[in-house]
């Protein structure tokens, strides 16, 4: 039997858009991202041969009132949301909504930072159902076809759920290995692409879009650490590309990947096809440092790529050693170096508060930004989140209490370093983004990047006008 299935991107946090996507459950001030993962499991359930309605409450700026009218609208069999762990509280409305216009509608919750976490999350959200733990790709169709079927729950991975006054947790789900079979995201659930953009409304129509998942490297900081990496061909992202681009006359997209140049052949094909197809399309990805050289940065330049963020950390190759990155500070200056030469704008993200930090290592990532001057930057603060090594070396051994979640934000420290207090950590975070914003040097190299690139003034006055807004009026607070 086929299942009326609503999904649900919750309204924003106090009114601060909220990033509801895997690596990325966080509050951000300055982008709004289309649902990715909701619109990827509305195409798996629409194949499944069930019916999808899709509520982005974020991207639309609405409120839970909206959502109680389409419940009665459409009356659906099954409804489900994702939520962060900062939002919790906040997202888990979604749920509640939906119980008080009927509660034998079927709630279930993605969430990927908490997903060590099942048996606390179920606890402290009374009216999810089922929580979806890991791999929504496989997970959440194998759920909604086991309600359809009246399945027990029980022989579907990667879940917790009610089962009478218990709790009870499947095992891990196998991960989908050739991500070519996922269809297109059912991007026709949404109205148009207006009201999505990162970090500047520029550029629109705008889209997230995932060439691939995961990462095999093991920085103990990162949630999705160690994950298999599973990759989409270049014919299977052009066919989405040109879809969003004769739909919706896509003008920018944002890869998503954790690590888009993990494997250089496959990223050599997929800008070969794009120089190729010229559909005028400007796109920017993330990877890490040792695995972008002068020659390749070159060639995704040619193919449409026009910025780049690198996940630098920190300056210090002591930090990063401590947190086993495998990367060098060299490395990572050759490459933000090697991406201004081709005319990439850069962002590299830093973190303060990996174990070891102290006021010496702060000035070595200091130095870092002054030496290689980036496009632009985040300043994050260390945050222990559940299921990472980061979390079992701080908690595993000194015996602290743990934070509660809904404080895990990358703009306030929960915990310290042997030599710095997580006030001390703050203060590092905000030093360095004045430090960049009053750089004189910093202000020149952007000027002389758009001179370079004239097209690039209207983003770069939005940006500049972002910026000033939240040092001055925010204190960098909900944004990265």
């Amino acid at each position: 039997m086929a299942l009326k299935v609503l999904l649900i991107n919750p309204p924003r946090f106090e009114g601060i858009p909220v990033i509801r996507e895997e690596r990325c459950e966080i509050t951000e001030r300055y982008s709004v991202l289309e649902p990715y993962s909701l619109l990827q499991t509305a195409a798996l359930l629409r194949q499944a041969g069930h019916q999808v309605s899709l509520l982005d409450l974020n991207g639309r700026d609405q409120s839970y009132g909206d959502l109680e009218s389409e419940v009665r609208r459409f009356r659906p069999d099954a409804a489900v949301y994702r939520f962060t762990p900062t939002t919790f509280d906040w997202d888990q409305k979604a749920a509640s909504t939906v119980k008080e216009v009927d509660k034998s509608i079927t709630t279930a919750g993605i969430c990927w930072t908490l997903h060590t976490m099942p048996r606390q999350v179920l606890t402290e959200a009374p009216d999810l159902d089922i929580y979806i733990r890991q791999d929504y790709e496989v997970v959440a169709p194998a759920l909604i076809d086991a309600l359809s079927s009246g399945s027990s729950l029980d022989g579907v991975a990667g879940i917790a759920f009610r089962a009478n006054d218990d709790i009870r947790t499947t095992g891990k789900p196998v991960p989908l290995k050739d991500y070519d079979l996922m269809p297109i995201p059912a991007f026709d659930l949404l109205p148009d692409l207006k009201p999505y953009y990162v970090t500047a409304p520029a550029g629109r129509p705008f889209t997230i879009l995932y060439t691939s998942k995961g990462c095999p490297y093991k920085c103990s900081f990162c949630t999705v650490a160690g994950t298999p990496w599973k990759m989409r061909t270049a014919p299977h992202i052009l066919e989405e590309l040109r879809y969003l681009k004769e739909r919706f006359g896509l003008r920018t997209a944002s890869f998503f990947d954790e690590t888009f140049t993990f494997n250089r052949k496959r990223v050599e094909d997929i800008c070969r096809s794009l120089i190729e197809e010229d559909l005028k399309v400007k796109w920017y990805c993330n990877t890490r440092a040792h695995l972008a050289d002068k020659e390749l940065l070159a060639l995704m330049r040619k193919a449409g790529c026009r910025g780049i963020s690198f996940g630098i950390e920190s300056g210090s190759q002591r930090i990063l050693d401590s947190v086993e990155k495998h990367v060098t500070v060299e490395q990572a200056k050759e490459a933000v170096l090697a991406a201004k030469a081709v005319r990439l704008k850069v962002l590299c993200s830093f973190i303060f508060g990996l174990p070891g930090e102290d006021w010496d290592s702060v000035q070595e990532t200091l130095g870092f930004v002054r030496e290689t001057l980036p496009t632009s930057a985040q300043f994050n603060v260390a945050v222990p989140y559940p299921g990472t090594r980061l979390h079992e070396q701080i908690y595993g051994v000194t015996g602290l209490e743990e934070p509660d979640f809904r404080k895990m934000y990358q703009h306030a420290s929960v915990v310290g370093t042997e030599k710095m207090t997580p006030e001390d950590l703050d203060k590092a975070r905000k030093m360095a983004y004045k430090a960049l914003y009053t750089s004189g040097r910093w202000w020149l190299s952007n000027v002389k990047h758009l001179l370079r690139e004239p097209s690039d003034l209207y983003l770069a006055t939005r940006y500049a006008m972002k910026i000033t807004n939240n040092y001055v009026f925010h204190g960098m607070r909900d944004a990265h």
